[in-house]
């Protein structure tokens, strides 16, 4: 008989008893042509943990005690336990190369998806979490039940320093709390950073002196890691209290130590998720966006966007829901998703984004709750008299829905908010 060759098998094991600080994943798995089901999950524990494609000549007693191990299969579906022993503390970087590293290129699986992972205390004890989280944020805007409110200069890119605080102006004087650069807007030839914070804090306290509101924006600083400390600080010294970062493409290192900077100065971190659907828009490969806004909860922003289920982007009424009540409870029973105890980690806001205008807000609402920001951009410039009516609109809206009132009634008393459905009535953008 020849000797073995892989010890894969070594690594599915249906009897495991989980131990209290395990850190068990969730995948979607279809196994490639030939390979049996046993044989693709034993591949994705060993992998992903301390196996190789073939047996050694000679291992360390101690493999045995920190491989992972597959230990429950249910069709497509199967979970994987990993030792605590396997994870340096307060690493997500580590955390990614291991439950989302070469797994997703091994031959032996046509289909991979990290639907979702439950970590453990000893796990999540090493990580700063949100510094402000939901009642941080309605602490420094002084909001006590409504929505947090915001919008994108429209088009996204393309106005000057001095046209983009113009326009943030009329919208905070038509009652919205927070003006937001877009992804693909941090510092260019005709709307340089340093300008667009210079003019915009000038009108953020001429806005708030007016109404004696509390007014702030979410300035993209997202770039090279210590050009947007630079940014951080620039925001602070000008007396901002949020940033900006596109924290899929700048990646979890790179938040990590924005969320320490930020703490620091007194900055809440919004999150934008700009590039997740390269991860998790096909519902067979990839990483769930679930996981993705778990992870940034882990690390410490402030609140994500999870999709709106109304509006134009992508994701479904029950993913969203699942999305917003992992981002704000303390405590994730199983179900579709695996459990979760945060501990000390804050909860955060969900943001609700893509296609809004006043007309989808109640149904936003219905789905989110108020704890949540709703961002609605092109749903108030593009309102029949401008941005700031269109912002107005958006603030009756909330109210109407807040007192259970129907849109087309109190739309009577309030001629904003009837203008907006004479243009868009309850209309779902594709």
């Amino acid at each position: 008989m020849p000797d073995k060759i892989d010890w894969y098998d070594e690594f599915v094991d249906f009897s495991y008893t989980l131990a209290k600080d395990d850190l068990v994943c969730l995948y979607y798995f279809e196994p490639a042509k030939g390979i049996s089901a046993t044989e693709a999950i034993g591949r994705i524990a060993s992998e992903s943990s301390a196996g190789t494609w073939t047996t050694l000549n000679k291992l360390p007693d101690r493999v045995s005690k920190i491989k992972a191990r597959a230990f429950e299969l249910d069709s497509n579906y199967v979970k994987v336990a990993y030792p605590i022993e396997l994870w340096e503390p307060g690493n997500a970087p580590q955390l990614l190369s291991g439950i989302a590293g070469n797994i997703f290129g091994m031959r032996a699986l046509r289909n991979l998806r990290l639907v979702d992972a439950s970590l453990p205390e000893d796990y999540i004890k090493h990580f700063r979490g949100p510094n402000f989280g939901i009642q941080g944020i309605r602490s420094l805007l002084r909001i006590k039940k409504r929505p947090v409110t915001g919008a994108v200069p429209k088009p996204k890119i393309g106005f000057s320093a001095e046209e983009h605080a113009q326009i943030a102006f009329e919208t905070w004087m038509g009652g919205f709390d927070l003006v937001k650069d877009d992804e693909n807007l941090t510092s260019t030839s005709f709307n340089r950073f340093e300008d667009r914070v210079e003019r915009m804090a000038k009108l953020r306290d001429k806005a708030q002196e007016q109404t004696g509101e509390q007014k702030d924006a979410l300035l993209n600083i997202t770039g090279e890691t210590n050009e947007m400390i630079r940014k951080a600080r620039l925001l602070h010294d000008s007396g901002f209290r949020f940033a900006m970062i596109d924290v899929v493409t700048c990646g979890t290192a790179a938040v990590q130590t924005l969320r320490k900077e930020c703490g620091d100065l007194g900055i809440a971190i919004h999150a934008h998720r700009a590039m997740h659907a390269a991860f998790d828009r096909n519902p067979r490969h990839g990483i769930s966006m679930y996981f993705l806004a778990k992870l940034m909860r882990l690390i410490g922003v402030d609140e994500i966007h999870v999709g709106t289920a109304v509006g134009k982007l992508v994701g479904s009424r029950e993913e969203v829901i699942q999305i917003a009540n992992m981002l704000r409870d303390s405590s994730v029973k199983a179900n579709t998703m695996l459990s979760q105890e945060w501990g000390l980690i804050k909860p955060m806001l969900p943001v609700s984004s893509g296609g809004l205008h006043p007309g989808l807000v109640p149904s936003v609402m219905r789905i989110l709750g108020n704890d949540c920001t709703l961002l609605v951009s092109g749903g108030i410039h593009g309102h029949p008299e401008g941005t700031r009516a269109g912002a107005k609109a958006v603030m009756q809206a909330i109210e109407a829905s807040m007192e259970g009132i129907d849109l087309r009634e109190y739309a009577k008393k309030n001629k904003e908010l009837q203008q907006a459905l004479d243009k868009w009535g309850y209309l779902r953008p594709k």
